[in-house]
């Protein structure tokens, strides 16, 4: 089986040969838990969850880091806005990214590594590059320590860009760096910061910068060399252009291939925190279930540009409903028949059907799920068919166990336990949005004739059952009232 991903670094689709064979090492960028998740973050962990799942099935070890930037400048300056300390305050939105990862049913990483457990490996890389002569200690007198860009002549390979034609940022300092696009390995400490924000290092007591983090936290978990380098697309520059950088200056074969997932519009604008349009999980999981956001965040080609829109989140659960509706219906006419759900946590060794040649060359083709998602479909054409005839139960449930197995590898699989209660409450949702239609229609039926009585009375009856529904210019909307 030949596996084909697209390489950032190269610009091209490369064949995955593994560092290590049948074993595939892969270290995700993590969060900089400084607060809540958004959408994108949840783009990129489930695009390389369906990842990590296909490589399972096709029969690799893999080795999944994913890395928690728990100090950063941000981090600092966040919790001083919470009134919490640093460290607390780190904390807090960890567990807020890892129950957003849990609701989408993204596997736990193989390691999740905290960049203050790991000091000591980032100093000892920062003393390397010294070493080397590609970083040095600030011209200033203070403890900060600079990588040397000018030093390293492929700095720049990643975003083929060079360093002569990189522009400053306005106001960009010197301070005590030898050139102001050279970055920070070591922060100083500062007397306004907490003292606990600071460790002892060679160069005087501070923290690491944010590149030198992941670089140490990889090749400790994954070795000097490894296969996959992922992330969004926002860390490809800076952040990843530097971590290359520094690697490589180092010494470090570092990653093999370097994947990105797309950035997110919101209402035709890129979400960013400048325009104030970020969708948080929170907000997101109170609007649709965890089964509708996975399948709209991986349905589409992993390096598009995804749009997020009511309409567009309204087509992903009618995707859904048309796959649960046959899954269900298929299940509960087999009974006893129907196959077993498969299981990724064994690789899905003991799946005992394949998936089909022409789903698995559609994930073969840099993890074409669009295509692969139209061998589902397909799929189910021809299993509701069967389903009709009612003649071939064999035929029917073979037909299922194909279809949830690829349904699992994407990570939406609605017969899986994980999503026992969201597709169940997605159902509920619609029954009770139908049922407020009718009532409300109703409603402004005696409105319009002037039978207010009939009017209040229907509203009345509604917020008895704690349904409150309230009049706009486009008509109504409801909420669920408190108690």
């Amino acid at each position: 089986m030949t596996i084909s991903l697209y390489n950032t670094a190269s610009r091209t689709t490369e064949e995955l040969r593994p560092v290590n064979a049948g074993q595939v090492g892969m270290y995700v960028c993590g969060a900089t838990v400084q607060g809540e998740p958004h959408i994108g973050h949840l783009r990129s962990a489930s695009v390389f969850d369906t990842l990590r799942r296909w490589l399972l099935y096709s029969g690799y070890q893999v080795t999944m880091v994913r890395n928690v930037t728990d100090i950063d400048d941000k981090i600092l300056t966040k919790s001083v806005e919470e009134g919490r300390d640093w460290f607390a305050h780190a904390y807090k939105y960890e567990r807020a990214f890892t129950a957003a990862y849990a609701a989408l049913d993204v596997l736990p990483p193989s390691s999740e590594p905290r960049a203050t457990g790991h000091i000591t490996e980032m100093i000892e890389l920062i003393s390397r590059l010294i070493e080397a002569g590609h970083a040095y200690p600030a011209l200033d007198g203070s403890a900060d320590v600079y990588f040397d860009s000018a030093s390293w002549a492929d700095y720049g390979q990643l975003t083929n860009q060079r360093l002569e034609d990189m522009e400053l940022s306005e106001g960009a300092e010197l301070r005590g760096k030898r050139d102001a696009r050279d970055f920070a390995l070591w922060k100083a400490h500062k007397p306004e910061e907490p003292i606990t924000a600071s460790w002892p290092s060679p160069w005087g007591r501070g923290r690491p910068g944010w590149h030198i983090e992941c670089s140490a936290m990889s090749t400790k978990y994954l070795g000097s060399h490894f296969d996959i380098h992922g992330g969004g697309l926002d860390l490809r520059f800076p952040h990843h252009e530097n971590e290359l950088a520094q690697s490589r200056a180092a010494g470090d074969a570092f990653a093999n291939i370097w994947m990105h997932s797309g950035l997110l519009n919101v209402g035709g604008d890129k979400m960013s925190k400048s325009l104030g349009n970020s969708v948080f999980a929170s907000d997101l999981f109170d609007r649709f279930s965890p089964l509708t956001v996975r399948y709209f965040l991986t349905g589409a080609s992993y390096r598009s540009t995804l749009d997020f829109s009511t309409a567009a989140m309204e087509r992903s659960a009618a995707s859904l409903e048309r796959l649960t509706n046959f899954l269900q219906r298929a299940r509960q006419t087999l009974g006893p028949d129907c196959p077993p759900l498969p299981d990724v946590s064994d690789g899905y060794a003991g799946r005992g059907v394949d998936v089909p040649v022409e789903f698995a060359a559609a994930l073969d083709d840099d993890l074409g799920v669009p295509r692969a998602l139209s061998v589902v479909f397909s799929a189910v054409t021809e299993g509701a068919k069967l389903l009709d005839s009612g003649a071939d139960r064999q035929g029917l449930a073979s037909t299922v166990a194909e279809v949830e197995l690829m349904l699992d590898i994407l990570g939406i699989n609605p017969s899986a336990e994980a999503w026992a209660g969201s597709v169940a409450d997605a159902k509920a949702e619609s029954a009770l949005d139908s049922l407020i239609a009718t009532m409300a229609n109703r409603r402004a039926e005696a409105k319009a004739a002037k039978d207010f009585a009939t009017a209040d009375s229907i509203r009345d009856e509604l917020a008895a059952a704690g349904v409150v529904i309230e009049d706009t210019a486009d008509g109504y909307r409801y909420h669920l009232g408190e108690g």
